[in-house]
Order: structure tokens, then C-alpha cells, then sequence
């Protein structure tokens, strides 16, 4: 059987990578790495169809070097160990390792002496953010590389490319259509290539226009369409829509979401809306919305609209507070500043001359917390827009009393 198109397109170097060029283009980082022939061990993570193993086998590629490929859910450790055999029998191997957040802790035992030695470069990916989903041991051996969206001009300047490829002889293709393949792909490059393939081979005489890609595929191109916003556009109003508490405006761009079927952008981005701009106004939006998730991935499309359009109704009249988004970003910037400092003795890890507030009324007494550079430093001010907060702020009042009183 014939190739896929989009296998057939992958890049052979980065020269050839569509994209991605905070990375590759000329003087940045993995370009330069490529060109020194020196590469360390690495996770490269984004969405599907972004080109994660497009650039890992390109990178292979450029160097002339010995790879293997391992998926850390289908190959199991045997596989592994004989990885690890032929590494030693070449004096080292690349990895290209997919799915590399699901690596189970046998194959990480026998994964971190071999990074750890240079026997072994693991070259990783994943879709999931790693800073969350991957052990700290891998991720402390690695470095992280995010690879980005691809532009619709991206998009059309990988069609463009596609269509002189020798298996799509004599296509014509209006501009119109290339755009609308672009906007219907979501940022998919491989899903790009695959539909052109298919308008290829189904069209008569090898003429494509927009109405023969709305035969194959009817979704209408809601983010990307030129006289649109853009997917990202659509997300940002999603959030300040709710965050100016306008419910209408939340529900039309929700809709827009959901009529493309982008149940993830939907939840990571109403996630983010619960604790940065509803947060302590209403702290019971947190599980509300976790419920709402849980029921959208039950039922499924279509019914998931409903619980989505429940909870984004409920968020967008809820009160809103962003104190707990300023307080640990006030934080943040100290730490980042260098404004740290040591911790006092009392409560790190020795202990010496800690005192136990549950051995004291009320299971509170008062000692320093805070390193000697900031004391009296305050992070947290609360918000008075929520009988929650405002109860918050006369807990906080009383303490930063006591506090005071004691010194």
C-alpha cells in the first residue's frame, strides 16, 4: 500500500521544517545545537500535527546518527533493555521516544543511568505539558522545548509545497480552497496534507475549489477564516467575555468553540478562568466546573453542550476576584528577583525552636515565618466582592494584628 502524502512530506532536515522557527530559524537554539553537532537530551512538546517527530527525525538526519524509536506505551521493557544493548554495542544511540509522559517507573529506572552516563540521548515527545504530566527525575536529565502553533500562512506555505509534490501532478487548486484546507486543518499540518490528498484523488480532473473540500469535509471554518478572528482570538474573548461577567457574549464564543469540537481548548481555558479571575469570590466554582468536565466527557457530543453552557452561565455571573492570581504573582516576582533569603531556623528542617500552634489555644501562636529580608512583606489583599472574601479579609485583619502585636 502507498504512503500517506503526509509521511511522504516529512522533512528529511530542518531546513525543511514548516514552522517552528523561535526554534530552528537562523542563530536560535536548536538550529545552533544541530549546526555544533552537539545535542542534549530533550522533550519537545505541543499539540498533534504540530511536527514533534518532524523535527526530531530531521534532527536525526542532519547529524547522521543512530536512532531508534521507542513509544513509551506500546514498547514494553524488554524492548528496552535491547536499546540499551545496541547503545553500548555503537558507544551511544539517539531515542527518539513517543508518548514519553507515560513511561512507567521500570522504564525510567532504566532510562536515567543511561541519560545520565551519555550512553543514551533521549530525544522526547509529548502533547502534554510537561512540567505536569512527566517525572521530575526524566524532566531534571532533559530540556524543554515547546514547539508552537502553526500560522494559517504556515499552514498554506506547506500546501503551496505539498502541491508540487510528484503524487499530486497537474492539481489546480484556487487560493480560496488552500486557505479554507488551512482554516479547517486547526493548526494540523498532517491533517492539512491528508485532506488535500483525499480532494486530490476525489475531485474530477484534478481541479479543487472551496465547494469540493466542503463535500469532504462540511465543518464550517469558524477560528481561521480570513474575515474571521483567529482560534486564539475566539479563546481570548471566551475568557474576558466571562471575565467582564458578560453572559451572553460568553455563551456566543463557547458556541463557537463547541461547534469545532474543541472540547479541550474549552476546558483548559475555563480552568484557567476559575482560578484567575472567579478564584475566592466563589471558591465552589473550582469543583462545579470539574463536574461540568466530568459530565461533558461522559455524555459526549452533542450532549455536552449542556453542561458546558450550565457552568459557563454560572461563571460568567458569578463575582469575580483576581487576589489570589496578584498575591502568588507578587510572590513569584521575588522569588524570580532573587528575593528569597534564608529560612529562618525554627522551620526548616532541623527545626530547632519551632513551635507546635496546635499545642495552643485555638491551635494558633504566633513566630516568624517569613525569611528576615521580608518581613512585613505582603503578597495577598483581598477583594471585597464576595461575602467569602470578605470573611477571608477579617480572618487576614486579625492575624496581621496579632502579628504586629507581637513584635
Amino acid at each position: 500500500m502507498d504512503k500517506p502524502l503526509a509521511l511522504k512530506l516529512a522533512p528529511k532536515s530542518i531546513d525543511d521544517v514548516i514552522g517552528q522557527k523561535h526554534l530552528l530559524g537562523k542563530g536560535k537554539i536548536l538550529r545552533n545545537l544541530v549546526e555544533n553537532k552537539k545535542i542534549p537530551s530533550m522533550i519537545l512538546y505541543g499539540r498533534p500535527g504540530i511536527g514533534k517527530t518532524s523535527i526530531a527525525n530531521a534532527i536525526v538526519n542532519d547529524l547522521g546518527v543512530r536512532c531508534r524509536y521507542f513509544n513509551a506505551t506500546i514498547n514494553n521493557k524488554h524492548d528496552f533493555d535491547v536499546i540499551i544493548e545496541e547503545a553500548k554495542m555503537y558507544d551511544g544511540l539517539v531515542v527518539i521516544m513517543d508518548e514519553i509522559h507515560r513511561l512507567n517507573k521500570d522504564k525510567q529506572d532504566l532510562l536515567l543511568p543511561q541519560i545520565e552516563s551519555g550512553l543514551i540521548t533521549v530525544i522526547g515527545m509529548t502533547t502534554s505539558n510537561p512540567y505536569h504530566k512527566i517525572n521530575p527525575a526524566i524532566r531534571s536529565r532533559c530540556h524543554m522545548f515547546e514547539l508552537l502553533p502553526l500560522t494559517e500562512e504556515e499552514i498554506i506555505e506547506g500546501l503551496k509545497k505539498a502541491c508540487k509534490h510528484p503524487d499530486l501532478k497537474g492539481i489546480k487548486i484556487t487560493d480560496d480552497a488552500l486557505e479554507y484546507i488551512a482554516a479547517l486543518s486547526n493548526n494540523d499540518l498532517r491533517y492539512a496534507y491528508n485532506l488535500l490528498e483525499v480532494a486530490f484523488y476525489s475531485s474530477d480532473k484534478k481541479k479543487i475549489d472551496v465547494d469540493h473540500i466542503k463535500l469532504i469535509n462540511s465543518k464550517p471554518a469558524f477560528f481561521h477564516d480570513k474575515n474571521e478572528d483567529g482560534h486564539y482570538d475566539v479563546l481570548a474573548a471566551f475568557q474576558k467575555s466571562i471575565r467582564g461577567s458578560d453572559v451572553n457574549a460568553s455563551l456566543h464564543y463557547l458556541a463557537r468553540l463547541l461547534e469545532a469540537g474543541d472540547l479541550d481548548s474549552i476546558y483548559r481555558r475555563l480552568s484557567v478562568i476559575c482560578y484567575e479571575d472567579i478564584g475566592l469570590a466563589n471558591p465552589n466554582i473550582g469543583p462545579r466546573l470539574k463536574a461540568a468536565i466530568d459530565a461533558s466527557e461522559l455524555v459526549g457530543f452533542p450532549e455536552c453542550v449542556i453542561p458546558m453552557g450550565e457552568i459557563v452561565i454560572e461563571m460568567a455571573l458569578s463575582p469575580k476576584s483576581n487576589s489570589a492570581y496578584l498575591a502568588i504573582n507578587k510572590a513569584l516576582e521575588d522569588v524570580r528577583s532573587g528575593r528569597c533569603g534564608k529560612v529562618p531556623s525554627h522551620i526548616n528542617s532541623t527545626a530547632f525552636g519551632y513551635i507546635y500552634p496546635h499545642d495552643y489555644p485555638g491551635d494558633f501562636v504566633v513566630q516568624e515565618y517569613m525569611p528576615d529580608n521580608l518581613k512585613n512583606k505582603n503578597y495577598y489583599t483581598p477583594k471585597d466582592t464576595s461575602q467569602y472574601e470578605r470573611q477571608i479579609k477579617q480572618i487576614k485583619d486579625n492575624l496581621d494584628r496579632l502579628f504586629k502585636g507581637s513584635k
